[in-house]
């Protein structure tokens, strides 16, 4: 709860491939209070970068969302999810492979989880991408803050090569289809 504005905040955690991505995309959006990056969904406790990228913790890189419910919907920000990454490869994101890179929705309740579940079935109702969605749906599980280094890490490093190949064309498509979303127009 906000308490100065007596706004009850809520938690996502998604985890879409790169996190540096999935930050940048998702502190963009109005509502959205902080994203910020980290690991979830594996086996050890307190893992390090340099653990994660060997995939052998099981922790996939995520961010987690606090947001303002009365400002963008849980299934808003699962649209902006699905948009601004390929939900349909197991273990992947472009050139990023391992199971770190994972497209996978941890729930923080029951009504997300059925959120989750509804929206998936509704994109592959409608046949929105031309391969299977391969996004797994797991109740939350602790959350480790990434490095200091990681967080904000596109803002902090546009002209870097990755930032420009890999995250300009994701903030593009947000600017493109989510323009009313976005905290101060179109970025």
């Amino acid at each position: 709860m906000d308490k100065q504005n007596n706004i009850a905040m809520e938690t996502a955690i998604f985890a879409g491939g790169c996190f540096w991505c999935t930050e940048a995309v998702f502190q963009r959006l109005k509502g959205v209070e902080s994203a910020v990056p980290g690991y979830t969904g594996g086996t050890i406790k307190n893992p390090a970068y340099r653990e994660i990228c060997t995939g052998r913790t099981g922790h996939a890189e995520a961010i987690k969302i606090t947001f303002d419910p009365s400002q963008v919907s849980y299934t808003e920000l699962l649209e902006v999810f699905f948009a601004t990454h390929d939900p349909t490869t197991l273990n992947r994101q472009g050139n990023d492979v391992g199971t770190q890179y994972r497209s996978e929705i941890f729930y923080t309740n029951d009504k997300q989880k059925e959120l989750a579940e509804q929206f998936i079935a509704l994109l592959e109702k409608q046949g929105i991408f031309a391969s299977p969605i391969v996004t797994a749906i797991s109740e939350e599980k602790p959350f480790y803050l990434a490095e200091e280094e990681h967080h904000n890490y596109y803002n902090d490093h546009q002209q870097q090569p990755y930032c420009q190949v890999i995250i300009n064309p994701k903030i593009k498509k947000l600017n493109t289809y989510f323009s009313k979303k976005l905290q101060y127009g179109t970025l």
